[in-house]
């Protein structure tokens, strides 16, 4: 039995391996003193004037990245604020940071887009009017000139050798509070946050640093005092910080940067291909045995790939001998490939692995694309066949023509098709990745594949193409 001394003197020893141990993990926590006075000065608040023209101006600001409003999500909220008073300018804020001492600030897209005046204002107050060299709304980057000299800037990292758990800093104006400072670590690196599977032109940096509202356009530091990101977007749902936050990676802004200067725009590698993710059900179809590579949903006529020979239903996996490990890789990879560069691109087609050589083409801007007319559903004039479906050749539905394929006139309810999310209206093209021209040769490749085995199914809906795989019953 322990005397009253003997427990007292272990609660003492107790309690001083607590304290050593509380200062041996607050000795191994980083020092950001040194690395924020520094690096302030070069830190800027931008305020902007937009024009309103119309009262759709005033409810609708201008938004990045998603070229029909129906795509922009909830959870997405631009970091900054906009003023609205009816019937006059508004205003907008963010943040920047000077990349020369000549006076040019990187700064999003979003906070100067259709702004008519821009305003820099400096840590000690000086204000300066900035001309706009160029924005860039993919990657919702803009650069901006100040006509001053002799001022401190910041220094781009090399953003490839940044790992998660680093600890980064970001300095910005978050909700106008000029020179706010807080720290978190990387949360993830190379992600892809576009809505809706559009192509992705940032490979985003995650963090669990704390970006509210005005953050945009600062910078995000590692414990070197060199820029690792520019913030730009936040998850959340109520318009303030939840820890997730997105940086664009200094390499991008970099590349961004360069052409901005020269040209006033980015011109970005263009291989004219739609893609999508490959899931297991995919990559069993393609006889692989783990999801990988970006699947060719479809191929732009005439375009770069079709003129080299890519085709629907290839598996690209290297690109210009980068493995292509996710969808979300290639579209990052070929946009920041020059144009008019010959490069190889290692592809799967029905199990076999070949290399095609790729004239890659400059990137067009974003264009809309009209709807398909919608079909009535069809009362079967004949049994569903093995997936559940009635269809019929395209040239025999009104409002319907193209390159051959079906159209699905009846979904047989509970049928693998129905499972598959197939619709009436949808055109498909190819099923088990061979070519449907019409009802004919649908029917025989039908007769053809196994049952019980999934297979991949390629339809049109609302003219963009989708990989699905179903399976015969």
């Amino acid at each position: 039995m322990l005397k009253p001394g003997s427990k007292f003197m272990g609660l003492v020893m107790f309690l001083l391996v607590q304290c050593v141990a509380a200062q041996a993990y607050a000795a191994n926590l980083p020092e950001f003193t040194e690395l924020i006075e520094k690096n302030s000065p070069a830190v800027v608040k931008i305020t902007t004037l937009v024009r309103a023209n119309s009262p759709d101006q005033l409810r609708v600001p201008p938004q990045q990245n998603y070229p029909y409003p129906q795509d922009i999500p909830d959870i997405f909220r631009e970091l900054f604020e906009r003023h609205q008073p009816p019937e006059r300018d508004y205003g907008s804020m963010g943040s920047g940071f000077i990349i020369s001492d000549d006076g040019y600030v990187l700064t999003n897209h979003h906070v100067v887009d259709a702004a008519h005046e821009i305003t820099v204002r400096m840590i000690d107050q000086r204000e300066f009017k900035a001309e706009l060299v160029g924005s860039d709304q993919r990657s919702d980057l803009a650069l901006l000139k100040i006509d001053a000299k002799d001022l401190p800037s910041l220094k781009f990292a090399k953003a490839e050798s940044l790992k998660v758990g680093q600890w980064v800093l970001a300095i910005g104006s978050p909700f106008g509070l000029d020179y706010s400072a807080s720290a978190g670590i990387v949360s993830a690196t190379g992600r892809n946050i576009s809505a809706r599977n559009e192509s992705s032109y940032v490979p985003f940096i995650q963090t669990d640093v704390a970006i509210n509202p005005g953050n945009s356009g600062g910078p995000l530091f590692n414990l070197e005092g060199e820029v690792v990101g520019i913030n730009s977007q936040i998850y959340t749902r109520s318009g303030g910080s939840i820890g997730l936050s997105f940086a664009i990676p200094s390499s991008v802004a970099e590349e961004v940067v360069e052409q901005l200067k020269e040209k006033g725009r980015v011109d970005r590698g263009w291989l004219g291909v739609a893609i999508q993710e490959v899931n297991r059900d995919l990559a069993s179809s393609l006889g692989l045995d783990k999801p990988t590579g970006a699947l060719v949903a479809d191929v732009e006529p005439d375009g770069p790939a079709a003129k080299a020979g890519i085709k629907a239903g290839d598996l690209i996996i290297k690109f210009n001998g980068r493995d292509v490990d996710t969808q979300a890789d290639l579209p990052y990879l070929v946009g920041r490939t020059s144009p008019k560069s010959k490069v190889p691109v290692v592809v799967i087609r029905k199990g076999k692995e070949q290399t095609i050589r790729v004239t890659i083409g400059v990137l067009p801007e974003p264009q809309m694309q009209a709807a398909a007319p919608a079909l009535p559903d069809k009362k079967p004039s004949s049994a569903a066949d093995s997936l559940g479906l009635v269809v019929e050749d395209v040239e025999d539905v009104a409002g319907q023509s193209g390159n051959g394929g079906v159209v699905v006139r009846y979904v047989e309810p509970n049928s693998p098709a129905a499972q598959a999310g197939l619709m009436v209206g949808d055109v498909i093209d190819q099923l088990g990745f061979n070519e449907v021209g019409s009802v004919e040769s649908y029917d025989d490749i039908l007769a053809s594949l196994e049952k019980g085995t999934p297979q991949a199914i390629r339809f049109l809906r609302n003219g963009r193409p989708v990989f699905h795989t179903i399976t015969l019953r």
